[in-house]
């Protein structure tokens, strides 16, 4: 039977909330100076959040005359970003979604109105010039792209849905498609969303069900028709105990979220009725915590709930407001938090010409770490290779520890050299995955090894020249001391 759990505004604020860790939880927008100023946020109406965040960089989809383009700014650079700020600039249409790797801070993916996907490596220090040479560019989509997303735990696998009601698995490395998931949609594709391991994924379309989706397999494995009854675009994401988390609208037009178990979605574990705006809610969620913060677009609030396994497990918490309505929001991975401040989210909001971090924190008296607020969390380090994942293997992410702060380490930029193909190396098995290069022909391998010879024998003639001069520098030592006696 299905628990229905009314949620209206005053009672919201009115109601008691129950013992939690997280009730105390504050909000607070940071000052002018440390504001991204007179950026002109994209106007495109595609309901993606426009903005990305990793611990180095925020990328915010921008205006572009003749194309797309976004912005890639290091997190110190705040103040006002200048006009001839550089940007990323290839695609030929308005890009509508970017996606930040999770294994490495300097690559991002964006998927655009000119039916491509491309993926970008971004300087260590950000941009000098604009970029438009990608890495590598996916072809494989006949309309728009309008979501890309990667593997949560396997390297160089990124997932792309199109208005061509297709969803593409490709591998980065070698530039080609490793899943084609076609004739599952038959209308346009909300959103799509990874579980914890990447083995699943699940979706939100606009003939009104979701569906969970064995991508390898190929197949539906559970789905629900009208999870919201209304029109308007829904979201579905997955949380770390294999649940699904949806947001939409009633047949009424209201806002809604839900709680569903993919093994039985005949009826919801729980429906909550939040407001009648008109604003697509974007969901985030921290697995850490178990914390959902919805962010309606047009809204000027952020409401967060936390969930757990007593009724009516979704727990209102409570909601940070400000008089500016929110054009997309960028959300911080935990490793880019401050353990220093308690702080457990951060928010970049987009307005229409700024864009402005919110931090989040549970007050706390003491300056010790706190580990109840940051358990062991997701690393940059992957658990699986792309060919690993495509045999069929899993990998849960691997986690680190927050004690100290995320600081990046000197063995992970080393391990991004040797393996990672998007920094023009070879990969680590070339028999398995080929040239890693941007058009996938074996030209740029050879290329390499006559290099290689060249820089040998430089280094043979270096050594010679060496040789020669110890043994001049002998001769010289010895006519020397012949003088002095």
């Amino acid at each position: 039977m299905t628990r229905i759990f009314y949620i209206d505004r005053e009672d919201m604020f009115r109601r008691v909330v129950r013992q939690s860790k997280f009730r105390h939880v504050f909000g607070q927008a940071v000052k002018n100076d440390q504001c991204y100023d007179d950026i002109r946020v994209s106007r495109v109406t595609w309901d993606s959040s426009f903005c990305a965040v990793n611990p180095k960089f925020v990328a915010i989809i921008v205006e572009a005359s003749g194309g797309g383009a976004f912005l890639v700014l290091p997190l110190h650079k705040t103040g006002r970003i200048d006009k001839a700020y550089p940007t990323v600039c290839g695609h030929t249409g308005p890009v509508l979604d970017i996606d930040w790797c999770p294994h490495n801070d300097q690559v991002i993916a964006s998927g655009s109105e000119d039916c491509t996907v491309m993926v970008w490596q971004i300087p260590e220090n950000g941009l000098t010039s604009p970029l438009s040479e990608p890495v590598v560019v996916l072809e494989g989509h006949s309309k728009r792209v309008g979501i890309v997303s990667w593997h949560p735990t396997a390297r160089n696998v990124l997932l792309s849905a199109g208005c061509d009601n297709l969803i593409i698995i490709w591998n980065v490395g070698t530039g080609e498609p490793l899943i084609n998931l076609e004739d599952m949609h038959p209308d346009v594709i909300f959103s799509v969303c990874w579980n914890r391991n990447g083995s699943l994924i699940c979706t939100a379309c606009k003939d009104k069900k979701v569906r969970v989706i064995d991508p390898r397999k190929e197949e539906i494995i559970a789905e629900k028709d009208k999870a919201h009854e209304g029109a308007r675009p829904m979201r579905a994401i997955f949380l770390a105990d294999g649940n699904i988390f949806t947001t939409g609208f009633s047949r009424m037009s209201e806002r809604q979220m839900a709680l569903w178990n993919p093994q039985s979605m005949d009826e919801p574990i729980s429906v909550h009725e939040m407001d009648t705006s008109n604003g697509v809610l974007l969901p985030f969620y921290d697995p850490d915590t178990n914390v959902v913060y919805l962010c309606g677009k047009g809204d000027s609030s952020i409401r967060y709930f936390e969930i757990t396994d007593e009724a009516p497990f979704v727990h209102y918490l409570n909601t940070f407001s400000t008089k500016e309505p929110q054009r997309g929001m960028g959300y911080m991975p935990k490793r880019g938090l401050d353990v220093n401040k308690c702080e457990i989210a951060r928010f970049y909001k987009l307005h229409e010409r700024k864009c402005e971090p919110i931090i989040m924190t549970v007050p706390r008296k003491s300056d010790l770490f706190q580990d109840d607020l940051y358990p062991d969390t997701a690393g940059p380090e992957c658990a699986l290779e792309a060919e690993e994942w495509c045999e069929g293997k899993n990998g849960d992410p691997i986690l680190i520890s927050l004690k100290h702060g995320y600081i990046p380490g000197k063995n992970r930029d080393l391990k991004v050299v040797k393996k990672n193909i998007l920094d023009n190396k070879l990969a680590k098995n070339t028999e398995n995955t080929g040239p890693a290069h941007k058009t996938a022909t074996p030209t740029p391998s050879i290329k390499n090894e006559a290099k290689l010879d060249e820089i040998l024998k430089e280094v043979k003639s270096l050594k010679d020249l060496i040789s020669s001069q110890e043994k001049r520098i002998a001769k010289l030592e010895e006519q020397m001391s012949k003088i002095a006696i």
